[in-house]
């Protein structure tokens, strides 16, 4: 293959396996009590919104969260405020804690993951699974699905889905470690709140090469807020690679199209052709970071 193409190949398979969707790009929502979903600004109304809702029930009596979902928004870019690039649509910080809205990182991480995207194949451009929380905030449709035992996220990017139990179901062994690790979910409230653990930490945040070990715990809150609208947040907390816990904040909106479906968009893990792609322009698969490196990487910082 001529080393001349490599570039433009690898800009055509980014732009078509991380490119936005129409949904993304939306908003303001008009008749919404928090019609702004700029993440800071929605996130404030949202708080407020939530405790004066009643939400739809299910049969046992739980939020009724099932539907079709738009997301809008660029977090998969970049979490962080980010302006337009030749792969980005850019967009503003989803980060709502810290104030600041940036990501905690710790010297030797920032250093770190300005190199991942210099050096490896965003693993999601591979075909791997995103990953947790980057499921949650990739580009297209997403489904819930609900009964008294499980809560269900389908989405048509890579293959993504997941079962979170919502019972008692025995946990597994700590050397047990996944690409979007080990939910549980319960109930309080009115909110979904899902813990994650056992995290395989092969996966990034965004496309700026973010990163965490595979000490981090991840707790997502879902609350309806209106009949058509989820408040969806998510904190990240791993010392290894953050100097504090920090929260992103997003809007889930009801896809209301009659009839709309997900599509399955073909993409299988390990793909060949792509990472033949990419290895010729010097680009590998990345490796992750043992939490006995990071440990390592802080003390020489200190």
């Amino acid at each position: 293959m001529s080393r001349q193409l490599v570039p433009t190949m690898i800009s055509l398979a980014v732009a078509w396996l991380l490119a936005p969707t129409p949904a993304i790009a939306q908003e303001l929502i008009a008749g919404s009590v928090c019609p702004d979903s700029t993440p800071t600004v929605f996130h404030e109304c949202a708080l407020e919104a939530a405790n004066d809702f009643d939400p739809p029930r299910t049969p046992d009596g739980q939020p009724d969260m099932g539907g079709v979902w738009n997301l809008p928004g660029t977090a998969f870019e970049d979490i962080e405020e980010h302006p337009p690039a030749l792969d980005d649509s850019g967009g503003p910080t989803s980060i709502v804690d810290p104030p600041n809205g940036r990501v905690p990182m710790q010297p030797w991480s920032d250093v770190r993951r300005r190199e991942n995207s210099d050096s490896f194949i965003h693993p999601s451009a591979a075909c791997l699974l995103s990953g947790m929380p980057y499921t949650m905030y990739r580009p297209g449709p997403y489904q819930f699905l609900q009964t008294p035992e499980h809560f269900v996220v389908l989405a048509s990017r890579a293959h993504a889905y997941r079962v979170i139990p919502l019972d008692d179901t025995p946990p597994v062994g700590d050397n047990i470690r996944l690409w979007n690790g080990v939910a549980r979910g319960r109930w309080e409230g009115n909110t979904l709140v899902i813990e994650t653990t056992n995290l395989n930490a092969m996966p990034w945040m965004d496309q700026r090469g973010r990163f965490y070990t595979e000490d981090v715990q991840i707790v997502e809150r879902l609350t309806l807020v209106e009949a058509d609208t989820i408040h969806y947040q998510v904190t990240v907390d791993d010392p290894n690679v953050f100097t504090q816990p920090f929260t992103i904040a997003l809007a889930y909106r009801r896809n209301t199209v009659e009839g709309f479906e997900l599509i399955v968009e073909a993409c299988y893990e390990n793909n060949g052709t792509l990472l033949d792609i990419y290895r010729t322009a010097g680009f590998s698969l990345y490796p992750g970071v043992s939490v006995e490196e990071a440990q390592e990487a802080m003390e020489a910082d200190q």
